[in-house]
């Protein structure tokens, strides 16, 4: 690979040798390229989740499904990338992350014009398991993609702005696809993808040319892959089943599954995810458990919210989703100030701050009346956005600087797995609590009632949730400025 002038080998010597990630490192137009496409893409990604959010009930009302069968629209998404990302971002780092990132969109826009011309329910979940896939291949990559582009003195900023880029997409989704599904139908929430989707595609093959890979002689681990999707899926569809006794024992042999999938990593010269360098680095697996804390507790807010403005409070789709739309709003404001903070600050400290302000919007979600006024709705609102921000970019940039740059592509897929677990825990929760309220009928206004009741005890769970996952994120080091552990990952050093 040509270097450039003798003075650059010199200075990146420490450097690993992989084509396309010094070059990116020292070209800031195409550092900011690379930032931009990997934004478009996961801004893409969460348009897309939070205008269905908006649409569900409408999809519920035109294949006649009920009210705990209508979250599968979510659950197929979330499942599939829990599946997915280990595998393909392991795929990505012995192939090529570019080129797995412009597949991830093919696959993601191809998914989007399926669910646009569903003929039946069941078909749009197959269609959102697709979907979600190719969303697993995006979120993994993406991640490893910004971290390499940009050194790490200003990974936290980039990874602030990668941010910023998820929730202008939940803040702009709520309002568009109350918009789309009232006028146009909840079809047209797909179709508005394909655009966004193709021009992800055809920016990443045209620019981006980060292939840095393993070492040679490194496999993919096929056996460990079926096992670990095996695991992963029955964990997830035994909680969204509860509290049926075959659900409660497909959670068991998932979790069996897993726990053997473990064990077989651990003795694999090539593992899919190597779990030796979790038990050597106190910061990355803290952080890990944070981060699923952290969206377990509040994945579900904009679902429960979505249903009460709609069935208890008589609001459009439209009227909700322009509610709806003030977190994401305030995250989308704030989440690269709190990223450059954490190039600054121990990002332990500012994620724990907002993981504790989470737990106290939370808390004050769980006081939800039927008469709760507007303002307070919108204000609790804005207050999570601001949580959110401080805890999601700081974290992901004390993740990302306490490995190697070998290492970013497995980072971001292990931290991408505990966000979708957290996801479906969250969702697998609230569906819990819906059921045992509800039953398996539609909302209407003879249930809203006890509708109303389920997503209080929701966020009851929720909240202490969230105050357990404060306590991870602060037990994750004493202090330090990023990078927050050196690629050794020693035990004296892992501490930040």
């Amino acid at each position: 690979m040509d270097l450039g002038p003798r003075a650059t080998e010199t200075h990146d010597a420490e450097l690993p040798r992989s084509r396309g990630i010094l070059p990116d490192m020292q070209d800031t137009s195409r550092a900011r390229f690379v930032l931009f496409v990997a934004s478009l893409a996961i801004f893409l990604a969460g348009l897309t989740g939070s205008s269905l959010n908006i649409a569900l009930p409408s999809i519920g009302r035109e294949f006649g499904v009920g009210a705990v069968a209508i979250g599968w629209a979510t659950t197929a998404y979330l499942l599939a990338v829990a599946v997915g990302l280990l595998p393909l971002g392991r795929l990505a780092d012995l192939r090529g992350r570019s080129r797995a990132f412009t597949a991830g969109a093919v696959v993601f826009t191809a998914a989007s014009l399926l669910c646009a011309l569903a003929p039946s329910y069941r078909f749009l979940v197959g269609a959102r398991a697709l979907q979600g896939l190719g969303g697993a291949i995006l979120v993994s990559t993406s991640t490893a993609l910004v971290c390499s582009a940009f050194p790490p003195e200003e990974r936290g900023r980039a990874l602030g702005w990668n941010t910023a880029a998820v929730y202008l997409g939940m803040s702009v989704g709520p309002f568009l696809g109350g918009i789309l599904t009232t006028r146009l139908g909840w079809r047209s929430v797909f179709v508005t993808t394909v655009p966004l989707g193709l021009l992800v595609a055809v920016l990443s093959a045209w620019r981006i040319r980060d292939e840095s890979r393993e070492p040679r002689g490194a496999r993919f681990d096929v056996v460990g892959t079926v096992i670990y999707g095996a695991g992963i899926a029955g964990l997830m569809i035994g909680l969204a089943g509860l509290p049926a006794r075959q659900s409660v024992a497909l959670l068991l042999l998932g979790a069996a599954t897993l726990i053997a999938f473990g064990i077989r990593e651990l003795r694999h010269r090539s593992p899919l995810l190597d779990l030796r360098l979790f038990r050597t680095n106190p910061t990355l697996t803290l952080s890990n458990l944070a981060a699923f804390a952290n969206y377990a507790a509040t994945a579900a807010v904009g679902f429960l919210l979505s249903l009460y403005l709609q069935y208890n409070r008589g609001l459009t789709a439209e009227q909700a989703g322009l509610l709806l739309i003030a977190q994401p709003v305030v995250q989308a404001l704030f989440s690269p100030l709190a990223g450059r903070m954490s190039d600054h600050v121990a990002p332990r400290i500012v994620a724990s701050a907002g993981m504790a302000m989470t737990t106290l919007g939370l808390a004050s979600f769980a006081l939800l009346g039927p008469r709760t006024p507007i303002p307070v709705l919108v204000s609790t609102l804005a207050w999570l956005g601001l949580s959110f921000a401080l805890f999601s970019a700081p974290n992901t940039n004390a993740v990302m600087g306490c490995v190697d740059r070998r290492s970013y592509g497995m980072a971001s897929a292990s931290l991408a797995t505990m966000r979708a677990l957290g996801q479906m825990t969250s969702m697998a929760v609230a569906m819990l609590l819906l059921s045992l309220y509800v039953g398996s009928s539609s909302i209407n206004g003879g249930n809203a009632t006890r509708f109303l009741g389920s997503a209080r005890a929701s966020f009851v769970v929720f909240a202490g949730m969230c105050f357990l996952g404060v306590f991870a994120s602060l037990a994750r080091g004493t202090g330090g400025i990023p990078p927050a552990c050196p690629s050794s990952t020693s035990p004296d050093d892992a501490r930040s």
